[in-house]
């Protein structure tokens, strides 16, 4: 099991490797990590998240009581909350506003799974959240109710989330969304994109729930 310090030095690393890759920028974005005693490590608001320090995390509990820190956690947290609350196999939340992703944002659109590496990773389309105000109880139950078992959605007019049952999971698959939106987007440009067909989308789909275990404990 990682030690705080480990934990806190991860989320870090995570904020300035999605920033070298090009999946977030600047003051945008938030991270969260749940522990096994529900306590949740998050980033704060109002900061360039590149330049976070391991001391910068807050802490908070499933009600959004601070526990340690100082600032104010990410406006996100409601969002995070809930998906914890819903989701026991989560661990691990990543928010992020990718170029590609975020034009299926605005277009409010699903990326659908023409690529098999979609279903194995994310359990099938990328569905779009409906509209919310950033921070606020409705976004959090749009969130929840638009990624079901799956491991990302997107937001609409705002960016994509993604979830795991660890860190590295959670980042990766934000990773792997923006390649597919980037791929989906060109195909479409190019020509008329071909979906997966019914019986390979389905094998794919029972890998990704071996794997993941949606709602497991």
């Amino acid at each position: 099991m990682e030690s705080e310090i480990e934990l806190r030095r991860k989320i870090v690393r995570a904020f300035q490797y999605l920033e070298s890759l090009g999946v977030n920028f600047g003051y945008s974005g938030n991270i969260s990590v749940r522990t096994g005693n529900d306590r949740i490590f998050i980033s704060p608001s109002g900061r360039r998240k590149s330049d976070l320090a391991p001391e910068d995390l807050l802490v908070v509990d499933l009600s959004g009581r601070a526990i340690e820190g100082f600032g104010r956690p990410s406006v996100e947290l409601p969002t995070h909350i809930a998906i914890y609350k819903a989701r026991r196999d989560v661990n691990a939340i990543v928010h992020v506003h990718p170029v590609y992703a975020s034009v299926f944002a605005v277009l409010r659109e699903g990326i659908p799974p023409v690529l098999e590496e979609t279903v194995i990773y994310v359990g099938g389309e990328v569905q779009v959240a409906d509209y919310a105000p950033t921070g606020s109880p409705q976004l959090g139950e749009n969130v929840v109710k638009a990624l079901g078992d799956r491991s990302a959605v997107i937001l609409a007019n705002h960016g994509i989330l993604t979830v795991g049952r660890t860190l590295d999971e959670a980042v990766d698959t934000a990773v792997y969304v923006e390649r597919a939106a980037k791929v989906y987007l060109l195909a479409r440009l190019a020509g008329k994109p071909h979906p997966l067909p019914d019986e390979a989308y389905r094998l794919e789909r029972e890998i990704y729930l071996t794997r993941v275990k949606p709602n497991a404990v």
